[in-house]
C-alpha cells in the first residue's frame, strides 16, 4: 500500500513537472512568434517638405508616426537645429512621444561639419558640435545618433581622417551608451567599400552603420551597387534606412526589390529597426503595410 502511494505521488509529481514544461515550452515558442524579424520606424525626413514649410511641426511628429500604424521614431536635426539644449522643448518631445507609446530610435545630424575634415582644428570642432546630440539623444531614450563621415584628400587619406574624427566622437557617445552611425550619404561614404574600410579601423562597439538604400550614389556616374552595399555594411548595422529605389554598379536607378533587399538586412541577424525614408506624407500607411507585408512573407 504504501508502495502504491509513493508510485501515485511520484506520477502526480511527474505529469505536474511535465505539465509545467509544457506550457513553459509553448510560451516561449508563442513570444518567439510575437517577436517580428525587424521593427519599423518612421524617419523624419520621409516628410521633410512639409516639416520645411511649416505645415507639420517637429514637436507633432510622433502623433504623425503613431497615426500612420508606426510606434517609433528617428529624427533629423535640421528640424530642431536650435533646440539642442533647450531641456524643456526636448521634454516636451519626449513627453509626446511616451504618451502616445512611440520610442525614440535615433537622431540624424548634418550641417556641424565634417567629422573627417583634413584640417585638425575644423575636425575637432565638429566633434565638439556633436556633443550637444548626444546628450540630447540620451535624453530623448535613443540608443544613437547619425553623423556623415565627410572628407576630402585620396581614399586612404580619407580613411585616416575619418576614422580619427569618428573614433574620438564615439569615446564621447559610449560615456553615456550612445552609438554613432555613419550612413552611405555621398562621397566616398556612399563606397561600402570605403565605409567599411573606416567602421573596421575604428573597431569600437559604439561605432557603427546605418546603411540607406537608396543612397549609393558616390557622385555623377559613379555608383555602388545597392544589394551589394548593404550586404557590406550589415556586419556594423545598429538601423537600416529604407528606400523604394536603389543603384547598380552603372549609374543605373530602379525600382527596389523590397523581398530581396529585406532578406539580405535578415539574414544579417538584423532585427533592430528600419525607418521608413520614403513615400511622403500621402504614402505614409502604404508604405508601412508594403514592409509589413514583406516582414510576414519573409516569416513564413
Amino acid at each position: 500500500m504504501q508502495s502504491d502511494k509513493l508510485g501515485r505521488r511520484s506520477f502526480l509529481r511527474n505529469s505536474s513537472l511535465l505539465a509545467s514544461s509544457i506550457v513553459l515550452a509553448r510560451t516561449a515558442k508563442a513570444e518567439m512568434v510575437q517577436e517580428p524579424l525587424f521593427k519599423i520606424s518612421l524617419a523624419q525626413w520621409t516628410i521633410n517638405r512639409e516639416l520645411r514649410s511649416g505645415e507639420i511641426d517637429n514637436l507633432d511628429f510622433a502623433k504623425i508616426a503613431h497615426d500612420h500604424g508606426m510606434q517609433a521614431v528617428e529624427y533629423v536635426n535640421q528640424f530642431f537645429m536650435d533646440k539642442a539644449k533647450d531641456m524643456k522643448y526636448l521634454a516636451e518631445m519626449k513627453q509626446r512621444a511616451a504618451d502616445l507609446g512611440v520610442t525614440n530610435v535615433l537622431i540624424m545630424c548634418d550641417r556641424e561639419g565634417n567629422i573627417g575634415d583634413p584640417d585638425e582644428k575644423r575636425r575637432s570642432q565638429t566633434i565638439e558640435n556633436h556633443r550637444k546630440w548626444i546628450d540630447a539623444a540620451k535624453f530623448l531614450g535613443c540608443h544613437s545618433i547619425r553623423v556623415n563621415a565627410g572628407s576630402s584628400g585620396t581614399w586612404d587619406e580619407q580613411v585616416k581622417l575619418a576614422a580619427d574624427g569618428l573614433a574620438r566622437l564615439t569615446e564621447v557617445g559610449a560615456e553615456q551608451d550612445i552609438s554613432v552611425l555613419v550612413e552611405n550619404h555621398g562621397g566616398l561614404s556612399s563606397n561600402a567599400d570605403w565605409l567599411s574600410e573606416v567602421i573596421e579601423r575604428v573597431n569600437h562597439p559604439h561605432c557603427g552603420t546605418l546603411p540607406d538604400t537608396g543612397n549609393f550614389r558616390i557622385r555623377d556616374g559613379e555608383t555602388y551597387d545597392s544589394y551589394r552595399g548593404v550586404e557590406k555594411l550589415m556586419p556594423w548595422a545598429k538601423g537600416v534606412s529604407i528606400k523604394d529605389r536603389v543603384w547598380d554598379d552603372k549609374g543605373n536607378n530602379s525600382e527596389m526589390d523590397f523581398e530581396r533587399m529585406l532578406k539580405i538586412v535578415v539574414d544579417a541577424g538584423f532585427h533592430g529597426y528600419c525607418g521608413i525614408e520614403y513615400g511622403g506624407f500621402a504614402g505614409l500607411s502604404q508604405a508601412r503595410k508594403r514592409l509589413e507585408q514583406v516582414r510576414a512573407a519573409l516569416s513564413t
